[in-house]
């Protein structure tokens, strides 16, 4: 499917009991829905701050970069389709788990979603000779995307899975505290829980019947906007929603804050948001464990933070001064303007 603006349809996701017990957020986000949503993000001209250096070093690796943008632009250009097969369920196991069921798609697949493409975009001669299966082309198309992803995707696998674990803290919050129905009415306000139907702007009107097989829920990096699903409701039901960058960012422009607390504690605090454990601190704050440790033993002993053992992890969440804290020093911060990419 493809990301669009300013759209009047809506997705209505249907839900059984069955569904709500089957609805699932994954624990990492894809490589092949980065690689699509990534390369927009490459010609936006209101490109969000937090991608404005990704956008700089993309730019400096032009040459390598240009074989696998012109695969994933005439693969998935912008519009109301672009095929499923680009995006494997695979994916969620790591690149090349999704790049072998990729290049295993059957022909008469291939053939199928490539001639629903041309409906509404133009194909060049070398994807309708993908959607014959010839091998050359198919290596050509493997060896472009690898580049791709090893430049554009793979040195931000850190930063992203950070964002990630911030999210999906959030989203195990709110499933801890109200159930699947808050879970699902978290992801407002664009996307709307009805119960039982999960509804969203979208290109098409379009009704997807989960049927008991429950919905995979994939935070994403570089999608913007609004969520995408996979356009043929056999595959396994997947929606990709945005993460939020504006409610995790670092401390770089916060100074009262850091002025305040340091800014490595201040970072600490606001990686804290949503709740996390010693590791993923370490692996946001790019520190060591040692070092998290002393910056939490201070934020605990100043009433900011509380530390709970869970087995052998020990979590940590924010107190209601700490919220409070962090919500201050957001609205006193002017907002971000939006830089050219």
């Amino acid at each position: 499917m493809a990301e669009h603006l300013g759209v009047d349809s809506v997705l209505r996701i249907h839900f059984t009991t069955a569904d709500l017990v089957r609805t699932r957020v994954a624990a990492a986000a894809d490589p092949f829905w980065e690689m699509v949503f990534s390369r927009r993000r490459l010609f936006e001209q209101d490109a969000p701050l937090v991608l404005r250096p990704w956008a700089e070093r993309m730019q400096a690796d032009a040459a390598v970069l240009r074989p696998g943008i012109g695969a994933l632009g005439a693969l998935s250009p912008a519009g109301p389709y672009f095929p499923d097969f680009l995006t494997p369920s695979e994916g969620v196991d790591g690149f090349d788990a999704g790049m072998e069921a990729l290049l295993s798609t059957p022909r008469k697949r291939l053939d199928a979603e490539i001639a629903r493409m041309a409906v509404h975009s133009q194909v060049p001669a070398w994807v309708r000779r993908v959607a014959d299966g010839e091998p050359e082309m198919l290596a050509s198309l493997e060896k472009a995307l690898r580049s791709y992803h090893d430049t554009a995707i793979k040195p931000l696998e850190t930063q992203v899975q950070s964002r990630v674990d911030a999210d999906r803290a959030r989203r195990g919050r709110d499933l801890l505290d109200g159930g699947t129905d808050q879970l699902l009415a978290g992801f407002g306000p664009m996307i709307r829980w009805h119960a039982p139907v999960l509804q969203m702007p979208y290109p098409v009107d379009r009704d997807l019947y989960l049927e008991g097989r429950g919905l995979r829920l994939v935070p994403s990096f570089f999608c913007r906007w609004q969520p995408v699903a996979l356009a043929d409701p056999r595959l396994p039901p997947t929606l990709v929603y945005p993460i939020d960058h504006e409610s995790h960012w670092e401390i770089t422009g916060d100074k009262s804050l850091a002025d305040l607390l340091g800014n490595t504690r201040a970072t600490v605090l606001h990686s804290i948001d949503g709740g996390a454990t010693t590791t993923e601190l370490a692996r946001r704050v790019a520190t060591s464990l040692a070092s998290v440790s002393r910056h939490t033993t201070v934020l605990r002993e100043a009433g900011l933070i509380e530390t709970h053992r869970r087995g052998a992890a020990v979590l940590h969440t924010l107190t209601p001064l700490g919220e409070s804290l962090l919500s201050n020093a957001r609205r006193a911060r002017p907002r971000p303007s939006l830089l050219t990419a």
